[in-house]
């Protein structure tokens, strides 16, 4: 999961995981895994909402306590800082999405890893 929150193959850990901000390369440049089986979906987003919203609660309320600023000001300030930690976790929430996916051989991929090898 670490790989894919670096936005790293989550197999081989060296190439990397996009070859845009959100679209997978088809597979793998250095250990050719095929990526094409993820299915993200909404997921990412909703991950990234959840954190977005968990990390301003403090933020919004020290805003609102310490100073008294009026609602187009506070606005003003939320707005722009929700909209940038949103878009900033996104791709890593999709990367580690990914990884979870691949790991656990969900969705068409094939289950890799050693020990427990159930299909």
């Amino acid at each position: 999961m670490g790989r894919g929150l670096m936005a790293r193959c989550p197999r081989c850990g060296e190439a990397r995981l996009f070859r845009r901000w959100l679209r997978p390369h088809d597979a793998c440049p250095r250990c050719a895994v095929d990526w094409t089986p993820q299915t993200a979906d909404d997921f990412p987003a909703y991950i990234s909402i959840l954190l977005t919203g968990h990390l301003l609660a403090p933020v919004i309320i020290a805003l609102v306590a310490e100073w008294d600023l009026g609602p187009g000001l506070l606005a003003a300030i939320i707005l722009p800082l929700a909209a940038v930690l949103m878009l900033g976790l996104l791709q890593p929430a999709k990367g580690a999405v990914i990884a979870l996916q691949w790991w656990h051989g969900l969705n068409g991929f094939r289950r890799e890893r050693g020990g427990d090898q159930r299909a």
